[in-house]
């Protein structure tokens, strides 16, 4: 087939890789416009432009879907199906009905659970064992297409949200160009989902990123995790704000007698937080404006005093 792929971020990446080396011609790519990025604002190409500019494939970036010539423009590429992957915008109607094929969106939730932007960070926040990634045909609802695969992953207990989509993504690109194939070939018939189990996985905002140290340590655990590595969990002492890398649960504290959030050392070089129920053990920290290091180094340095709490 002819393909029109659309995708914007590195986990985007293997699933432009693996069809490019597929059967199947990909002739453009679809992606976010170049964006300003570091403390310079310089602007940057996205990931899944960089690899199709390698390649030699024409890059699309309009800033919306909305504008006719984008209409017109998609049309006239005469594609059959547009494989779409973490692109980041919507997909007006006029759109969706352009291609014989539509567009096949892999979406890195078991559908119908964890609907929406940030599927992978709510599985890990909410506790889940297994995820895993779904094809489904586009539809003007929020992720609510008719589905044509699905392909499982275990979360493994010390994931953070980069491990895990990091293999998702590989993954669900080869659930990608199976469910292509199959297409192509007629062999797979695409199932409407139900809504029984169905869960919404909104973007994350910075304030759900801000450590909630009254959570029981195995919740706050989790918490950070979902976070690692973006947009980083967070927490603040003396109005300093700190990213919190990924906490170690400490079992043996249920009972300690502390506020949530407050600091204690504990033997050389080890620094625990109180948590709702628990504690946990800190590893590395990264201060606003600095690079990340030990939380035994930086705490050494500010030298908290008894009591002192993260808030």
């Amino acid at each position: 087939m002819r393909l029109l792929f659309a995708g914007t971020p590195e986990p985007a990446v293997p699933a432009l890789q693996r069809l490019l080396a597929s059967r199947h011609d990909v002739v453009a790519v679809l992606t976010r416009p170049d964006a300003p990025v570091g403390r310079g604002r310089r602007l940057a190409r996205s990931e899944v432009a960089r690899v199709a500019d390698e390649a030699g494939i024409p890059v699309l970036q309009p800033s919306g879907l909305r504008d006719p010539a984008a209409l017109t423009t998609i049309r006239d590429l005469k594609v059959d199906a547009c494989p779409i992957v973490a692109y980041g915008n919507l997909i007006p109607s006029p759109l969706l009905s352009a291609l014989p094929h539509g567009w096949i969106n892999l979406h890195f939730s078991l559908l119908p659970a964890w609907r929406g932007a940030a599927p992978v960070q709510h599985a890990i926040w909410h506790g889940d064992d297994l995820t895993g990634a779904t094809t489904f045909l586009l539809d003007e609802g929020m992720d609510t297409g008719p589905v044509f695969g699905t392909v499982t992953e275990p979360v493994h207990p010390r994931d953070t949200a980069g491990d895990l989509l990091a293999r998702l993504a590989v993954s669900g690109a080869e659930l990608l160009a199976v469910t292509l194939d199959a297409v192509e070939s007629g062999d797979v018939v695409a199932v409407p989902q139900g809504d029984d189990g169905a869960s919404l996985a909104p973007k994350i905002t910075s304030e759900d990123a801000r450590v909630a140290w009254q959570q029981p340590s195995l919740a706050v655990d989790r918490q950070i995790r979902a976070f690692t590595p973006a947009p980083g969990a967070w927490t603040t002492l003396r109005d300093i704000r700190v990213k919190i890398a990924p906490v170690l649960p400490v079992p043996g504290h249920e009972d300690l007698d502390a506020v949530p959030g407050q600091l204690r050392e504990s033997g050389r070089n080890t620094w625990l937080v109180a948590t709702g129920s628990g504690a946990v053990q800190l590893t590395d920290v990264q201060p606003a404006g600095k690079r990340s290091m030990p939380a035994a180094d930086w705490l050494r340095g500010l030298r908290p005093g008894a009591g002192e709490t993260f808030r």
